[in-house]
C-alpha cells in the first residue's frame, strides 16, 4: 500500500522518525554520561534534546495518523495500533521526563533525577520495541510501499532470508 501521505512518492512518515528516535537516544545518552563526568551543562543538553525529540515526535505522529487510517487489513492493523499505542505512550514518558527536569517539576521530585533518567530509559525501550512494529509494517506488510508489480520470479530473487 502507497503512503496517503508522500511527498513525490516518497511516504514522510520514515522521513521523520530518524529526528526523534536520535534526539531521545542521545538524550539518555547524555544523561549517562552526565552520571560520569557530573557537569551540570549536560542536564541543559538533554533537556533540549528531549524538547527536540517531542517537537518530532508530535510532526513524524501526523503522516503516521494519515497512514494508519488507510489500513485496510485486520492484521496490519493491529501492528499499527501497537506501534502507535508504544509510540504516544513513549511520547508521554517523554514529555514527563523533560517536565519532571524543569523549574516547576523538579519540586515534584526534590531533584532527584535518577526518576526522569529513569524514564527516559524506559522511553528508549519503548521506541526501540515500537520501531520493530514499524519496521515490521513496512518491510513484512509494504505499508508505506508502493506495489511493485513484480513477477514471481522476480519476487523471489529478492528474498535473501526464509
Amino acid at each position: 500500500m502507497a503512503s496517503k501521505a508522500s511527498i513525490a512518492g516518497h511516504p514522510v512518515h520514515p522521513m521523520l522518525i530518524p529526528f526523534p528516535l536520535a534526539l531521545w537516544t542521545t538524550s539518555f545518552f547524555v544523561d549517562v554520561l552526565y552520571y560520569f563526568i557530573s557537569n551540570s551543562s549536560l542536564l541543559l543538553v538533554s533537556k533540549f534534546l528531549l524538547a527536540a525529540g517531542i517537537l518530532g515526535g508530535l510532526a513524524a505522529a501526523v503522516p503516521g495518523i494519515i497512514d494508519w487510517l488507510a489500513l485496510k487489513s485486520d492484521e496490519v492493523k493491529r501492528i499499527a495500533n501497537w506501534h502507535a499505542r508504544l509510540n504516544v505512550i513513549a511520547l508521554i514518558i517523554f514529555a514527563i521526563s523533560l517536565y519532571l527536569r524543569t523549574r516547576y517539576g523538579a519540586g515534584l521530585i526534590s531533584h532527584y533525577m535518577k526518576i526522569a533518567f529513569l524514564l527516559s530509559f524506559v522511553g528508549v525501550i519503548l521506541i526501540a520495541i515500537s520501531g520493530w512494529l514499524g519496521g515490521s509494517l513496512a518491510y513484512d506488510h509494504g505499508v508505506g510501499v508502493a506495489p511493485q508489480d513484480d513477477t514471481p520470479e522476480e519476487e523471489a530473487a529478492k528474498l535473501r532470508f526464509k
